[in-house]
């Protein structure tokens, strides 16, 4: 099995959605698969024009020249794709809504009406990749990545992909917190993170119970914003003295 992180983090490997990420890529690496960490960050990804080059005049190649091809190859070849992304404004970051904007030279123009009533394109690749979705935010409710799993269903469903699998950390700020009553929590969940990438390569989905647990606290909500909030006070205050 063949999977490929896409991680659109402006903070690449130092964020929390890689600490994520990394642990999850770790246990499936333990089961067997390849994984391949892609910081978008790195890339030159420019922003789609709207010219319809890519479907009209060079049928999927797009006019800029810049990374996308490689990342493109990579998506093709891989069975399993793993968008990691921190929310960003209840949506994705920019960095991971311009590379998904240049996926579009992987569609075909032309429509095609599907058993749901709806039309997508058709695709210029073998359909039926599965992806897995892994975000965290700042904010400790798990309502906060409701457009995240609204937005990649649509996505799989016109790229005729599936979903199996979504990681979502609520407190995600707690991830890069090196404290030693918080060490063990933070150890114990990312030892389950590993278990879900075991889960995936071995039975090729993350169970309902297994998600549900990766989004259980890991202290309570109000601790956490107790403690949130008394972190912006200092980190203001700090940059205060320093003007």
């Amino acid at each position: 099995m063949r999977i490929t992180v896409f991680n659109g983090s402006p903070r690449g490997a130092n964020g929390n959605t890689h600490t994520i990420a990394e642990a999850f890529g770790q246990g499936a690496m333990e089961a067997g698969a390849e994984v391949d960490h892609v910081f978008l960050v790195k890339k030159d990804i420019r922003f789609c024009t709207g010219c319809f080059g890519c479907w009209l005049r060079t049928p999927g190649e797009c006019i800029h020249k810049d990374d996308v091809p490689e990342l493109l190859e990579k998506f093709v070849a891989s069975d399993v794709i793993v968008f990691a992304t921190p929310v960003y404004v209840d949506n994705v970051t920019g960095i991971m809504k311009t590379f998904m904007d240049r996926l579009i030279p992987l569609a075909d123009p032309h429509f095609e009406k599907t058993e749901d009533g709806e039309c997508r394109h058709f695709l210029r690749f073998d359909p039926g990749k599965k992806f897995v979705i892994i975000s965290s935010s700042g904010f400790p409710e798990i309502a906060q990545f409701q457009v995240l799993r609204l937005l990649f269903r649509r996505v799989a469903r016109n790229f005729q992909c599936v979903v199996v699998g979504e990681i979502y950390r609520g407190g995600g700020e707690m991830m890069g917190v090196e404290h030693p009553l918080l060490q063990q929590l933070l150890d114990s969940y990312k030892r389950n993170v590993r278990k879900a990438g075991v889960e995936l390569v071995e039975k090729g989905c993350l169970s309902e119970e297994t998600m549900a647990a990766l989004e259980l606290p890991l202290v309570p909500e109000a601790m956490y914003v107790k403690a949130a909030n008394e972190q912006i006070d200092n980190s203001i205050r700090k940059f205060a003295a320093l003007t």
